[in-house]
């Protein structure tokens, strides 16, 4: 045996124990430090391709060199399979700079467990950092770019001899020049696993009791080969030159007939064509019972789950959530609910037996809008009557008393207008303390039960008695008829009425 070929058999264990729960108390064989993962310190060389890469991967996962448990006490156990299908995603990628979201996506793996695998590639020395991710505060987060690197310890196990074709250039941009040729054979072993993809094991299998052999390819991946055109990354890293669009062949009729061959006309697929699946029971019981907690407002806040148990009648009988609304409509409303579920419970009983068929349904639907309707109705011209009351001309008020005062008023300022000369009444709310008469000939206590009656709306929260007698009479009339208290809270309360930010409401 020549001295490369022993050093090639002493290098390269056979195959790895299964690694158990307690961490090695040795160090490995295998293994970079965190201060030596980057490219600038790194002892490997560069991939030259994705291709080479993974033959270096799919050695150190054969090997056993390196072991994570030795270095902690969680995370994956070996570098095995899903390691090699994170590292197959990696291949892909030109330049390498990897999202966790992406690949969680591509592998259907947590974003933890991503991870780790992408930790202990880190520690075996195939990847190498050369921007290292960051998350800014209100920003993306960037992906950290890694270069593909073979380790050194691959080199000397398999006899590879590399060149440093630049002088000036870092050490890690070596490239290989040559192989032992013991290692040839074992080279193209690792050229087959690279040229073929590992999957992820189905976690269901035809039969209930597998065989052995089945269970011995769900524990170490299923390894299926690919073809050349799946060379083809996201990236666009590398393309196919072969067409299969010519290769396609079917099984002979008499195959088809007898039902020996599947037919290759594919059947029709049961998705709809809005890409969603036909419900079955349970799921338009819990599509009800969401639409009702939507369109409720006494159900907001109820359990989904609860809501479709109680509706289970009605929706099992197809009922939609329109037919149930008008139901609802036709059994009553609550003035107060203290608990939606428990109402509703009580308001569809039955309901599926009296509404037995879709014509009822539809004919209590058509009530129901046709009440909306009217309602609508109603509220509209409510509103247009109120609007045309606040717009139009003003009436008398209808106390006896205060009819005759404010005529009397109103023939005041109609006989000045006759006589061509304005009113001036603060003159003449001036004079009856000098001449000792009354401009309004009224008596204290009039006047009083005047104030007593503008006080007792004021408390109602109505204004119209006092703001009368200013568009009446004005300003001045109006205090010294009701007083400036009373005015000015008129005034105050009036203006927060016209006010859009106050909202008030009498009884």
């Amino acid at each position: 045996m020549s001295g490369t070929a022993a050093l090639v058999a002493a290098l390269i264990p056979g195959p790895r124990p299964s690694v158990d729960g307690d961490a090695a108390s040795v160090l490995p064989a295998l293994y970079v430090p965190e201060t030596s993962q980057w490219l600038s310190t790194s002892a490997g060389r560069i991939a030259g391709d994705g291709y080479s890469w993974m033959q270096a991967v799919h050695w150190v996962a054969g090997s056993g060199l390196y072991k994570p448990r030795r270095h902690r006490s969680h995370g994956p156990r070996s570098f095995g399979p899903t390691t090699v299908r994170v590292a197959q995603e990696l291949a892909q990628l030109s330049p390498c700079r990897p999202g966790i979201e992406h690949l969680r996506r591509r592998t259907g793996l947590s974003e933890r467990s991503v991870q780790n695998h992408l930790q202990i590639l880190r520690e075996a020395g195939l990847l190498s950092w050369i921007v290292k991710g960051t998350r800014v505060s209100g920003g993306p987060a960037q992906a950290s770019e890694f270069a593909r690197m073979i380790p050194v310890e691959f080199d000397v196990a398999l006899g590879i001899r590399t060149v440093q074709r630049d002088e000036a250039a870092p050490e890690y941009t070596r490239a290989a020049s040559g192989i032992a040729e013991a290692s040839r054979d074992l080279m193209a072993k690792l050229a087959k696993k690279a040229a073929r993809k590992v999957r992820k094991p189905r976690s269901k299998t035809s039969s209930k009791a597998p065989a052995r052999g089945a269970r011995k390819g769900a524990e170490q991946g299923i390894v299926t080969a690919v073809s050349d055109e799946a060379r083809c990354t996201p990236m666009q890293v590398g393309t196919s030159a072969l067409s299969t669009a010519g290769t396609t062949s079917f099984p002979p009729e008499s195959k088809l007939a007898s039902g020996e061959a599947k037919s290759p006309i594919p059947k029709k697929s049961k998705v709809k064509a809005g890409g969603r699946r036909k419900l079955n029971v349970v799921g338009r019981r819990f599509q009800l019972a969401r639409e009702l907690t939507q369109g409720l407002g006494w159900l907001r806040g109820c359990s989904v789950p609860r809501i479709a148990w109680v509706a289970r009648g009605v929706a099992d009988a197809g009922w939609t959530v329109t037919e149930v609304l008008a139901w609802l409509h036709m059994r009553g409303q609550a003035e107060r609910v203290r608990r939606g579920s428990g109402l509703l419970a009580v308001l569809l009983n039955g309901a599926e037996t009296v509404l037995d068929s879709p014509a009822k349904r539809t004919a209590a639907v058509e009530q129901w809008h046709a009440a909306q309707e009217a309602r609508r109705r109603h509220r509209i011209e409510q509103v247009r009557a109120e609007r045309e009351r606040q717009d139009g001309a003003w009436e008398s008020p209808a106390d006896a008393a205060l009819k005759r005062e404010v005529e009397t008023a109103f023939a005041h300022v109609n006989q000045a207008a006759r006589s061509n000369r304005h009113p001036q009444v603060a003159d003449d709310l001036d004079q009856p303390a000098q001449a000792g008469a009354d401009p309004f000939e009224i008596s204290d206590a009039e006047r009083t039960e005047m104030r007593a009656q503008a006080r007792a709306q004021l408390r109602d929260g109505s204004t119209d008695l006092i703001e009368d007698t200013i568009h009446a009479l004005g300003a001045a009339a109006a205090q010294y008829l009701f007083g400036d208290d009373l005015v000015r809270r008129a005034e105050q309360l009036a203006g927060f009425a016209r006010s859009s930010l106050t909202t008030y409401k009498t009884q």
